[in-house]
């Protein structure tokens, strides 16, 4: 899954935030921690990964990072709203800097008309200024979902910098 491209973006985005200073924490749902894989993959990363958060369930997206139950119950998982919690907790809950949070369907199951299998929602934080969040629509199986999340994840980081 970690193909060389996605290493290659991760390379440029550690190197990137050494050069200024920055740290990163990612808060991860569908992804189940790829995009903290990712940058680990790329030796000497401990000098800007802070740490990362894998909170699969409702239970652990509340207690790790914050995310309000009723929020869930009210909007679901996979919502705009609680990925821009997340992202926030993540950067309440360590030093880092920067933050990335993703919360989606990647299938092959658990869409509707309303979320689809693909659906993917994203926010990027940087501590003491802005939360941007956005959703795609990834095509193809689980594992597509995955990788195109990974990718797409990182490149909103770089965007933070």
């Amino acid at each position: 899954m970690l193909n060389a491209a996605t290493l290659a973006e991760a390379a440029a985005l550690l190197a990137a935030c050494r050069s200024r200073g920055l740290h990163i924490a990612t808060a991860e749902s569908c992804t189940g921690g790829l995009i903290a894989a990712a940058l680990t993959a790329i030796a000497g990363s401990s000098d800007v990964v802070e740490g990362g958060f894998v909170t699969y369930s409702n239970a652990a997206k509340a207690r790790l990072l914050g995310v309000p139950p009723a929020l869930i119950a009210t909007v679901g998982a996979v919502s705009e709203a609680v990925a821009r919690h997340m992202a926030e907790g993540a950067l309440q809950h360590t030093d880092a800097d920067l933050s990335i949070a993703v919360t989606g369907i990647a299938g092959p199951g658990g869409g509707s008309a309303g979320k689809p299998v693909g659906l993917v929602w994203f926010a990027a934080a940087r501590r003491g200024g802005a939360t941007l969040a956005e959703h795609r629509v990834f095509p193809g199986d689980r594992e597509s979902v995955r990788a195109a999340t990974v990718d797409h994840g990182l490149m909103l980081l770089r965007q933070m910098i």
